[in-house]
């Protein structure tokens, strides 16, 4: 049965929305799902900054979450959780406990205080600005936006050689089983098209007019590798609206991660925060492997339009602006 091409917004029972400082070069993105949706969470990196995520441990009684924050402001940002548990309070959308509800909400952010203004994080009144962007977008965006508004790749030699980068989304339809990805896109490494193999964006040589192979960089260096500290993270989600718990997202959210090993090269590394969440919002019968293969397939598209739409920012250039072949 073929593939066809849908937006996230054709998944039903899920709402995303974004708000950016692009003068701070900093966002946040939201995905809302008011009637609790089943999640699991893989973290992969080694530097994540993230909230409320022992909610999706298999062991926790937690059997659904209604928001999941991405952001920047390294782990400042997290604050901005606090703005969607106010919206959805507002909303009445939580676990109810007697006199009010509260939200399950989890957050993961990015680094990004080495573009812009490092002073502008996402706090709580992005947060909320980013459920209100939910509640009318009807139509999903990319580039420079939300979560991927400071996003850059290829930072293994410093910022003076990395590019812009930003949000991508990619979703699928087969037959009623619909997979999408969203994810912001702040890798140490390089980028690639997933189709081809081609080089998309990522470290800069000297004159800025081709690419440098960060792994190639990294082999030259194994005995005294470069301090890159923990200054990157790429974070994502899987939305579909086949049917599962907790413990079957978490594989999917696995297997998703096979989609960052596509598109990043190197990927999952001790400087890196790689996180992905996967939401389940529909009651739409399907296998776990295929719904985690393909998960994997539109998580590396969305990758892949995460830095084709990204345009230059903060003296950080784009891929579409330097037209590297």
């Amino acid at each position: 049965m073929p593939l066809r091409e849908i937006a996230i917004s054709d998944i039903e029972n899920i709402k995303v929305g974004h708000a950016q400082d692009l003068a701070g070069i900093t966002g946040c993105t939201v995905l809302l799902c008011e009637a609790g949706a089943p999640t699991g969470l893989d973290v992969r990196g080694g530097g994540p900054a993230s909230r409320e995520t022992e909610l999706l441990s298999p062991v926790a009684s937690c059997q659904g979450i209604h928001g999941i924050l991405l952001s920047g402001g390294s782990a400042f940002g997290l604050d901005a959780a606090a703005g969607v548990m106010q919206y959805l309070e507002e909303k009445d959308i939580g676990f109810p406990v007697g006199p009010t509800v509260v939200p399950l909400v989890c957050a993961s952010c990015l680094f990004d205080l080495n573009i812009g203004d490092p002073g502008v994080r996402p706090g709580p009144s992005m947060g909320y600005d980013a459920c209100l962007d939910a509640a009318t977008r009807f139509q999903d965006a990319m580039g420079n936006i939300g979560a991927g508004t400071g996003a850059t790749v290829g930072k293994y030699l410093g910022t003076d050689y990395a590019m812009k980068s930003g949000l991508g989304s990619y979703a699928v339809q087969i037959g009623e089983l619909k997979v999408g990805a969203i994810v912001a896109v702040n890798a140490l490494g390089d980028i690639f098209d997933c189709d081809n193999g081609q080089q998309l964006a990522g470290l800069l040589n000297e004159k800025k007019d081709a690419f440098r192979n960060t792994e190639f960089q990294f082999y030259d260096a194994y005995a005294g590798i470069r301090n890159v500290f923990t200054g990157n993270t790429t974070i994502g989600a899987i939305i579909t609206n086949g049917k599962f718990d907790k413990v079957q997202m978490k594989k999917v959210a696995a297997m998703a991660h096979n989609g960052f090993a596509r598109a990043i090269r190197p990927v999952h590394t001790t400087a890196d925060g790689d996180s992905i969440y996967a939401m389940s919002v529909g009651n739409i019968q399907a296998d776990l492997d295929v719904v985690g293969t393909l998960s994997a397939t539109v998580m590396a598209r969305a990758i892949k339009n995460a830095v084709l739409h990204a345009a230059s920012l903060g003296g950080y250039p784009s891929a579409r602006e330097l037209c590297i072949k």
